[in-house]
């Protein structure tokens, strides 16, 4: 079929325009361009040539004649990443969904014109060197769904409005120089994943503060304070739980063993009591170790391939049920060293399995067998009889 002159014209028009970036979008592109730098080794940039079609830029994605998303840098590992600044002018990309910046050494704070980003679900700007506060304005972009800035040098508070997300799936603020109190996440009714790992959080966890979605929890490595068991009793669907290296107190409770986790951290707390499970613990990593914690150990706690109980307060026999798992190469790890321990019944001629490592000593007892204990749990095979009873 032939087409008529005044048709092509009109056809070529109409494609052309359709490509033609929407100008507002083109000059927050030039802005950003302007403040970031490959670093030496990296040719992101190579092809953000300024008379060519933006939408066939590296990290640039179009629908229609707007940006949805921008994914600045390499997306391989290992690649030298970006320098410079994010521009304020990322603010102006008004159908952005995804703003992502790669690993490298982008430094600066966050624009707080990102907030203006109302479409916005991703944002992922980790690995980089990022300081100041993050803006309180992201608490408004009641689209995010994921939150991603990890490993960078933000200080400050952790804005009360991102608690209130209501369809934030995963936030990761990992390893950077927060301060404060956790906020409330309880109408984060979709959180998934919530890591604060590596900052200097302080102040206690309120009993309903955290919401029943979650499925990570890391909190490690703050100076969080105050009991765990009203908080964590509710958390059933967890997989994955790090409290390590905090100032936690109060009891472990009894349900949080009968969870679908499959690593259990609390090491480096303040928890004292019993350890009780309902059932048998099939969690394949649960450390308990440097903590208050007391009574005998529960043969419940056998199943657990990987399992340290050390530098506790443990009394009583090693339950039998130890030794069997053990001997069979079922337990790969058993530290029970730095406890008030005072038996374990083995025969001395037995061989624990090369895959497996025990460690009893500093106990109230004499080590019946060969261990293979950590270079850190020092050279005193046993307790001074003082200490034992």
């Amino acid at each position: 079929m032939k087409i008529s002159t005044y048709s092509f014209i009109l056809l070529c028009f109409f494609q052309s325009t359709r490509a033609m970036l929407n100008p507002i979008d083109f000059l927050a592109l030039q802005s950003i361009r302007r403040s970031l730098h490959d670093v030496p080794g990296s040719n992101f940039f190579s092809s953000w040539d300024f008379t060519d079609d933006p939408c066939n830029f590296a990290g640039v994605f179009c629908v229609s004649d707007k940006v949805v998303a921008l994914n600045l840098g390499e997306s391989r590992a290992g690649s030298p990443g970006l320098t410079g600044k994010i521009d304020t002018a990322v603010g102006k990309l008004s159908s952005l969904v995804d703003l992502t910046v790669s690993p490298g050494r982008v430094y600066g704070p966050l624009p707080p014109s990102i907030s203006k980003l109302k479409n916005l679900k991703f944002l992922g700007i980790s690995r980089n060197f990022i300081f100041g506060e993050i803006p309180a304005g992201l608490g408004q972009l009641r689209n995010l769904r994921t939150i991603d800035l990890s490993y960078n040098q933000l200080a400050g508070a952790i804005p009360p409005s991102i608690g209130k997300l209501p369809n934030l799936n995963n936030l990761m603020l990992r390893h950077n120089r927060l301060t404060g109190s956790i906020p409330s996440f309880a109408s984060a009714k979709n959180l998934n994943r919530l890591d604060l790992k590596h900052n200097s959080l302080t102040g206690s966890l309120a009993p309903d503060s955290l919401p029943s979605s979650l499925q990570y929890l890391s909190l490690s490595w703050n100076k969080l304070t105050g009991t765990v068991d009203r908080v964590l009793y509710k958390l059933n669907r967890l997989n994955y739980l790090d409290l390590s290296f905090n100032r936690f107190t109060g009891s472990i409770p009894r349900q949080l063993f009968s969870f679908p986790l499959t690593n259990l951290q609390l090491e480096r707390n303040q928890l004292y009591g019993p350890v009780e499970p309902f059932n048998e613990v099939t969690i394949q990593t649960v450390d308990l170790s440097f903590n208050k914690l007391s009574g005998e150990i529960s043969p419940l706690l056998a199943s657990v391939q990987n399992l340290y109980l050390n530098n506790n307060g443990f009394t009583g026999e090693v339950p039998g049920s130890f030794v069997e798992r053990l001997l069979a190469a079922s337990i790969q790890i058993l530290y029970l060293q730095h406890n008030y321990l005072t038996g374990i019944v083995i025969n001395p001629t037995a061989e624990i399995p090369l895959s497996s490592s025990l460690c009893l000593q500093y106990n109230c007892m004499v080590p019946p067998i060969q261990m293979t204990c950590p270079s850190k749990a020092g050279y005193l095979k046993i307790r001074p009889a003082n200490q034992c009873h």
